[in-house]
């Protein structure tokens, strides 16, 4: 096969090169004694020079021996032939989800989320033994035949990374599956790990990352400063359960992010739950009053026709029997069906909650982050308590319904703007504050923060806006809270025209990548205006090192000249 570069490697003689890049070859390959199949990796041999590399290797190979797991690429060996060090492990017959995106661009929704909770199951054998994987990416992710998920590439990038984050090499490749501290340089922990799920699940869902941009550079400062969109916005039909669960993994915070992987796989089942009990509560709700309608001029089919409908397409793609098309297609048979599930669901609503009982589950559900269970809880268990005794529920269930107002009301500022035309119309204050919310999520942070003050300003004497007026007073709080949690943007330039300097003479393109990448980023920006001063500065004496042979050239050129 063209390219390839081994016939044995160890104890594998080598059948066939299966991938490449910046972390060197695989090979597809054949033990020569026990003649199990595996696939090896072969790292490049320059990484034998580094220092310390022969430790990181024994490391991680140790680490490596500790994984057990369906869900992980088995580990086979390791050694190094001719100072090249190699890893075998075990061969996958399938392909990886990025040729699966490739080929489909995105998945359904319930795949994704199977596909996830599979993920969870290896990150957490893997943190448990002390691994983290730190590379979590479609192309490291394996599918057999039979849709099974196994993790691969586990200790690679420490291998290459050492501690340091680079903006060349493998850094490049993954920048759009990164979590915010591993951008900025921190250690990575289990949760960054539970990051790039976020990241990836996202990519499942959506077909396009959480973050793109032209450079690395611009993809990792938005993982650090900027707001993604839900996926819901690209796929409607995602439950907002799953909405919820992306953004709580891609949350810039690790401590607000799922505590481990048992706790993002317990979510993500939660949704399927949730999911397959709207459809029975849909399929029970519909024509409560009576036996549905069949007849053709009706506006919509009732549920029992529904129900019918499905049954007997279902049996048409299978192998039907003329008796059983013939009984299912009555419809007093699926009525007397529907009825019986719907006296199930009845019975096990049926036990009513005390008052007591429902205002602590309310009050458990607040206690969780913002999300749409907050809005269920309202519809079923604030309001009865209203409508049941008003008197005596209100001065403990009016508090709790604003702050679920002002929740409400902050989904409505943060909609996509396409979504805001097909909803009424913003007021001229919600307006405003939708501007500083833009803001906001864009990573602009100062400017969002200077803007929400003004606005702040009109609505301290609005009678009419005091649910604005509490919500900017908490989006003030929480604007003063990242500015001092969070790095600032002027300390990720600066870490940035660092590196930039670091790269300068060996990888001279690089640098100048990064410099235009923060001329272009932040030149409107005020608190940058040294930065990118000095950015251009660089930029200046780069076209001046490249410029400065011409001008010898056609200075010699002209003093030869009569």
């Amino acid at each position: 096969m063209p390219g390839m570069e081994w016939e044995r490697i160890g104890p594998y003689r080598v059948e066939a090169q299966i991938g490449a890049g910046g972390m060197g070859a695989v090979y597809r390959a054949r033990h020569v004694e026990t003649g199990e199949l595996a696939a090896v990796k072969v790292l490049p041999p320059a990484l034998a020079r580094q220092d310390g590399f022969v430790q990181r290797f024994s490391r991680e190979v140790e680490a490596l021996r500790q994984l057990t797991n369906p869900h992980i690429v088995r580990f086979l060996g390791s050694g190094a032939d001719h100072e090249t060090y190699f890893l075998a492990m075990e061969y996958v017959v399938g392909e990886n989800l990025a040729q699966r995106l490739g080929r489909e661009r995105r998945l359904p929704w319930r795949e994704a989320v199977d596909i996830g909770i599979q993920l969870c199951a290896a990150l957490k054998a893997a943190h448990d033994a002390g691994v983290i994987h730190r590379d979590l990416k479609p192309s490291n992710i394996l599918l057999t035949a039979e849709g099974q998920v196994k993790l691969t590439d586990f200790g690679v990038a420490q291998l290459f990374a050492a501690d340091r984050l680079t903006i060349s090499g493998g850094v490049v490749g993954t920048a759009e599956y990164m979590s915010p501290e591993q951008a900025q340089g921190r250690r990575a922990t289990n949760r960054s790990d539970l990051y790039s799920l976020g990241a990836v699940l996202y990519v499942l869902l959506t077909g396009r990352p959480p973050f793109t941009g032209a450079t690395a550079v611009d993809v990792l400062q938005k993982h650090c400063f900027a707001q993604f969109d839900q996926p819901s916005r690209y796929v409607p039909e995602i439950p907002p359960w799953l909405d919820d669960v992306v953004a709580d993994l891609l949350n810039k915070d690790p401590a607000k992010r799922p505590p481990d992987a048992l706790a993002a796989s317990r979510r993500l089942r939660e949704v399927l739950q949730r999911a397959d009990r709207r459809v029975l509560e849909e399929l029970t709700a519909v024509d409560r009053e009576g036996v549905p309608n069949d007849n053709p001029t009706s506006p919509a089919p009732g549920a029992a026709t529904l129900l019918r409908n499905f049954v007997k397409d279902e049996i048409r793609r299978g192998e039907p029997t003329s008796w059983w098309q013939g009984w299912l297609n009555h419809t007093a048979v699926l009525v007397a069906m529907l009825v019986g599930l719907a006296a199930l669901v009845w019975w096990m609503q049926s036990r009513q909650l005390s008052p007591e009982q429902h205002l602590a589950r309310v009050r458990a559900v607040l206690a969780e982050p913002p999300s749409s269970d907050w809005l269920e809880a309202r519809d079923k268990h604030l309001r009865p308590l209203l409508e049941t005794d008003p008197e005596r529920f209100r001065a403990v269930v009016e508090p709790l319904l604003e702050e679920i107002a002002l929740y409400e009301l902050e989904q409505r500022l943060t909609l996509p703007r396409r979504r805001q035309r097909k909803s009424p119309p913003l007021s001229e204050p919600e307006r405003l504050l939708a501007d500083v919310r833009r803001l906001w999520d864009e990573g602009r942070l100062g400017e969002a923060q200077q803007r929400l003050t003004a606005v702040q300003q009109l609505l301290n004497v609005d009678p009419q806006a005091d649910a604005l007026r509490k919500l900017a007073t908490r989006w003030q709080t929480t604007l003063t809270e990242s500015g001092t949690d969070q790095p600032s943007a002027v300390d990720y330039v600066r870490q940035m025209l660092q590196r930039a300097d670091a790269l300068a003479m060996q990888q001279p393109a690089e640098a100048q990548g990064i410099w235009e990448a923060i001329v272009d980023l932040y030149r409107s920006d005020p608190r940058l205006a040294a930065e990118v001063a000095e950015a251009q500065r660089r930029l200046q004496e780069r076209l001046d090192e490249t410029q400065q042979p011409m001008k010898e050239a056609q200075g010699r050129s002209e003093e030869a000249t009569p």
